[in-house]
């Protein structure tokens, strides 16, 4: 199908109503009579055959009277077809739009309306056509800079819209804080000068402050004489004419200013199309400004950021001192406000008093400490902030009463703006910064915005710079603490030399019997024995070295053997004596079985074994828990083994005391590793299992001693059995002095009591008379399956098995004659309540106390010689730690765990 231009061009359109025919044959086109006023016709859609021009409207209305706008209304009706095509090819896209606009604006439209519950927007986005793309690139720029503030952004949207309605000039005038509009920007030269404040926004003053008041654009043709705006424009003219005031929204309907747009004589007055298109460019000035506002809130906050991240790496990366975070803060908040100069008080609560000792002289040189100053809280500027905690933003220091002008006057400096703002720290005010003289004018709102969440660094800033001088000043106090301590704690002159005259002898009978008494020997006489199996197994590495020189020296051994000692509390059982009797038996398991320790485990063992409990407080490790020990705050397992071990390290590192200095570097990790190893394994809460796991490797014949893991197994396995030496003693030595050794546990089991706390039985002291009973439960469950697993490793240690069972049936006896005696006197009991009830008014029988029972069933069930005097030089234990409940399977007195003690004699003890 042909177009509707080819139609309408082609074939004859019917006449219009009430307009005769013309005579003429040739027929006229109808586009080339009808004229519309402001639009163009193209001159090639007219018939070539017509050579009559195009006239306006008025020619055409003159030549044609009986042609009525009523008769072209209907014809337009009942020609859509050509009504569209005329538009099409005729109409300029720009008119449409006005004319679509004009339409809106007269029936009340909004740009937004709201259509069927839709939003939907006016397209008029499309005005930006009409502006130089020049220019829109500039803004767009703006908008993209940092700098730009509000006035740049509609200073260049109102020259935009200067040009897009050919206006000789434009004025923009924007809204301040007292809602008074000033003279933002100017186009012409020929105004006069204006004063920056234009006046108030209200009704018949100016034309800017009339649009401002009514937030509604205006459009003018006669500045002079309106009621509405007696002044005229804001700016006075000379030969302004006509002008389209525009004022610029916020979303919320608030004025932010006024675009006044205006046409000098002899120009032609502005169209409502010229208003319209006005309209439609600073209708985005609320849009450009909120971007650019947002923008730069971003670009802001991202700064402020970095410059924050900046900070807190400079000050909490180098926390040297309270002086040097002092400066870097003085330093950033120059930077961060841009002042002169800058200084920081701390606040003297005690005394109310502000201090400094840092004073800011304008030259980074001169961050010196001075002299410190204090002045009391309540006088300046500072002293104001700091008492009350306001900030304080001064314009002009000499018109505040609170500013000390003394300070100017003694140093020459002029004091202009102030910025003085609190520094807290959980909730307290622990410092003042003062900023002096901003360098760009006044300080700003956004400078306290910002030093406000500067201010919150600076105070973890300070409050850590103090807990590292606390800490600085505690790390000395500690060392001083160490150095007393450890002069205290270590064998003096006289001890060492007195050690070091007694020889130590090549030969010591009976040592390496499994039999033998260590707690027989003087207690002045022990470390020279200490010696003397320090040096034997010293030997060992050089006899497996021979080309190498001696690994050990003599003085040191001394010097260490004594400080061991020393470090031995006096305790009922955890003391030096224990640790020689543990010593002894791993040398002669050393000795006596066929091995294959290196060397380097061989030192390893006998050293452990003589410093596995150092500095032992005679508790075990479920008591400092429970009584929140500082040892158990530092140590969450194996609290006192760690203690032990610890110390052991802290012997080795005095001068002097060094007895591994001769070892390679690699020797030397490796010894003290294995001896943290042996130690840790005395914690008998760890038995249970290393034991399990060699046993289990041994059943099935997979022991090897080239496995370093299975040498570890039997090096803790043997910790634990040299631990518990004296249950495989001869039974006089076990038992002679049972009382004194369970002295330890009672008294732990004693304040356990007066805690409220109920203690185990075996540290109770009111079930004294169940020892028997808790013995044969210690050897049964711990004792033989310790011994048994050692000697299928190493068969030479089987005296301990033999001694051990020999004990266990020396307190299966007492524990089943107990256990007689305690059926006996529930018959007694029994017997009694029987003859109670058949005579009711006899007194009741008093039962025997529970001390006088225990009293008559020792001296019933220990014979004379056990308790014989000649053993009255020795120390002895039956029971070492509370253990917990070893693996069920065994007997069932397992249950209840207990310990070994060994102690001098009280005759050892007055020597």
């Amino acid at each position: 199908m042909s177009s509707p231009v080819r139609q309408m061009t082609h074939r004859r359109l019917p006449p219009l109503p009430g307009v005769a025919p013309h005579r003429r044959q040739t027929q006229r086109s109808p586009a080339a009579d009808m004229v519309i006023t402001g639009v163009t016709c193209n001159p090639a859609l007219v018939p070539h055959h017509s050579s009559r021009s195009v006239h306006s409207s008025s020619t055409m209305y003159a030549r044609s009277p009986d042609l009525q706008p009523e008769t072209v209304t209907q014809f337009l009706f009942d020609n859509p077809d050509f009504l569209d095509s005329f538009v099409q090819q005729h109409v300029h896209e720009d008119k449409i739009r006005q004319w679509s606009q004009r339409k809106h604006k007269v029936q009340g439209h909004n740009p937004v309306a709201l259509t069927n519950g839709d939003l939907i927007k006016d397209q008029r986005s499309n005005w930006k056509n009409c502006v130089q793309s020049k220019k829109w690139r500039i803004l767009q720029d703006l908008t993209k800079d940092n700098t730009t503030n509000k006035a740049r952004v509609f200073t260049e949207l109102a020259a935009c819209a200067a040009e897009s309605v050919n206006a000789d000039g434009h004025n923009l005038y924007l809204v301040d804080e007292q809602n008074q509009l000033f003279l933002a920007s100017k186009s012409s030269r020929n105004q006069r000068a204006p004063t920056a404040c234009v006046g108030r926004i209200e009704p018949r003053t100016s034309l800017p402050a009339y649009v401002a008041y009514t937030k509604e654009s205006l459009l003018t043709n006669s500045l002079l004489g309106d009621p509405r705006f007696p002044l005229g424009m804001g700016v006075e003219t000379e030969r302004g004419v006509s002008a389209i005031a525009v004022p610029l929204l916020h979303g919320n309907n608030l004025i932010l200013g006024v675009v006044e747009l205006y046409r000098n004589y002899g120009s032609m007055p502005f169209s409502p199309e010229e208003e319209e298109v006005a309209e439609m460019m600073l209708v985005w000035a609320d849009i450009c400004m909120e971007y650019v506002e947002m923008y730069n809130s971003m670009m802001k906050q991202r700064k402020l950021n970095d410059f924050l991240l900046a900070v807190t790496k400079s000050i909490f990366q180098d926390i040297v001192s309270m002086d040097t975070v002092i400066m870097k803060i003085m330093n950033y908040a120059k930077k961060l406000v841009i002042a002169d100069r800058a200084s920081l008080f701390l606040v003297d609560t005690k005394s109310r008093e502000l201090y400094a000792r840092i004073f800011d002289t304008g030259r980074v040189e001169e961050h010196i400490p001075q002299k410190e100053i204090r002045f009391p809280m309540d006088r300046g500027v500072a002293g104001h902030v700091a008492s009350t905690g306001e900030v304080l933003n001064i314009a002009d220091a000499y018109t505040d009463s609170r500013f000390n002008r003394d300070v100017d006057l003694q140093t020459g400096y002029r004091t202009k703006s102030i910025l003085c703002m609190p520094i807290y720290n959980r909730g307290n005010i622990i410092g003042v910064v003062q900023m002096v003289n901003k360098i760009d004018g006044v300080f700003t709102k956004a400078d306290e915005e910002s030093f406000e969440t500067f201010a919150i660094y600076c105070g973890l800033a300070l409050h850590h710079a103090k807990l590292y001088d606390k800490i600085r000043r505690s790390e000395q106090k500690y060392r001083v603490a160490v150095e007393v301590l450890s002069y205290h704690s270590q064998c003096n002159d006289e001890e060492y030399m007195l050690t070091k005259n007694v020889p130590i002898p090549s030969d010591i009978p009976d040592i390496l019997d499994y039999d033998y008494s260590p707690w027989a020997i003087d207690s002045d006489h022990k470390p020279v024995y200490v010696l003397y199996m320090m040096r034997d197994i010293f030997k060992m590495h050089s006899h497996k070295n021979k080309n190498e020189e001696r690994r050990f020296d003599l003085d040191d051994m001394i010097r260490f053997t004594l400080t061991v000692r020393k470090n031995y509390r006096n305790v009922p059982y955890h003391n030096w004596a224990h640790a020689f009797s543990v010593a002894h038996a791993m040398f002669t398991v050393i000795k006596t079985s066929e091995h294959r320790f290196t060397p380097i485990e061989c030192l390893a063992l006998y050293v452990a074994c003589l410093c596995h409990d150092l500095d032992h407080r005679g508790k075990t490790n479920a008591f400092m828990v429970k009584s929140a020990s500082p040892l158990a705050a530092i140590y969450s397992t194996s609290t006192m083994e760690h203690h032990h071990f610890n110390h052991t390290v802290t012997i080795l590192q005095n001068e002097g005391h060094n007895i591994f200095k001769h070892l390679t570097s690699a020797e030397y990790k490796q010894i003290l590793s294995d001896i943290r190893h042996c130690i840790l394994a005395t914690d008998l809460a760890l038995f249970f299992a290393n034991r399990s796991r060699l046993q289990d490797i041994a059943d099935k014949g997979e022991f090897s001693w080239d496995n370093a893991d299975h040498r570890r197994l039997v090096m803790a396995n043997s910790m634990t059995a040299a631990d518990l030496c004296s249950m495989y003693k001869p039974w006089k030595l076990q038992v002679q002095l049972v009382d004194v050794i369970m002295e330890e546990f009672w008294q732990q089991g004693d304040e356990e009591r007066s805690q409220g706390l109920t203690p185990m039985p075996m540290m109770d002291r009111q079930k004294k008379n169940e020892l028997p009973h808790l013995e044969v439960g210690f050897l049964v469950g711990i004792c033989l399956p310790c011994y048994e697993v050692m000697a299928q490793i190493l068969p030479e240690t089987k005296p301990m098995v033999n001694g051990a069972v020999a004990n266990l049936k020396k307190w299966r006896e007492l524990a089943d004659k107990e256990a007689l005696e305690k059926e006996k006197e529930k018959e007694r009991e029994k017997q009694t309540e029987e003859t109670q009830d058949e005579v009711i008014k006899e007194p009741p029988v008093t039962k025997p106390s529970d001390d006088v029972n225990v009293t008559s069933e020792k001296s019933t069930l220990l014979p004379a010689d056990v308790l014989d005097d000649s053993a009255s030089d020795t120390s002895f234990l039956a029971a070492d730690k509370p253990l917990p409940d070893p693996p069920s399977g065994r007997t069932s007195n397992t249950s209840v765990p207990s310990e070994k003690t060994v102690l001098s004699s009280q005759s050892e003890e007055s020597r």
